[in-house]
């Protein structure tokens, strides 16, 4: 009988800054593929590949920037975050400098600003990650 686990993926919270290094805002992408509507860009981990690996990578494939990973959000594990299967995610913030770019499973690339992220129109259970986000940043001070 094969062991049936849940897939690994990650997601990052992107924070754009410009070459003045001034906040731009959060980048989001508009799914591709179904569950169509807004998304952080992320993805699955690849065997023999580190979360941080893959949340580095999946940023470039997604919106087509290098970015900096500053801390890890936290792990979204229920089991039920994803229509489609159980899936276990890693959500970093990171930052990044340059002009996103859609690209693999982003059909668009939207940057908002913190405040004006439309929470309504995101996919899987990433309401929840961004609520968690902007209540870790004003503990932060950011």
């Amino acid at each position: 009988m094969a062991i049936q686990t849940p897939y690994v993926a990650t997601d990052g919270i992107v924070e754009l800054y410009d070459t003045n290094n001034d906040f731009q805002g959060i980048i989001l992408i508009e799914r591709k593929n179904p569950p169509h509507g807004l998304a952080l860009p992320g993805g699955f981990v690849d065997i023999g590949e580190s979360c941080e690996e893959a949340c580095r990578r999946e940023m470039q494939e997604e919106i087509s920037l290098d970015v900096t990973l500053r801390y890890l959000l936290g792990v979204y594990s229920d089991p039920k975050r994803d229509p489609r299967f159980h899936a276990i995610s890693c959500v970093y913030v990171c930052t990044a400098h340059g002009t996103p770019k859609a690209a693999d499973d982003a059909k668009k690339v939207h940057i908002y600003p913190i405040d004006e992220i439309p929470l309504e129109k995101l996919v899987f259970d990433h309401k929840k990650i961004i609520e968690d986000y902007k209540q870790a940043r004003s503990k932060k001070g950011d």
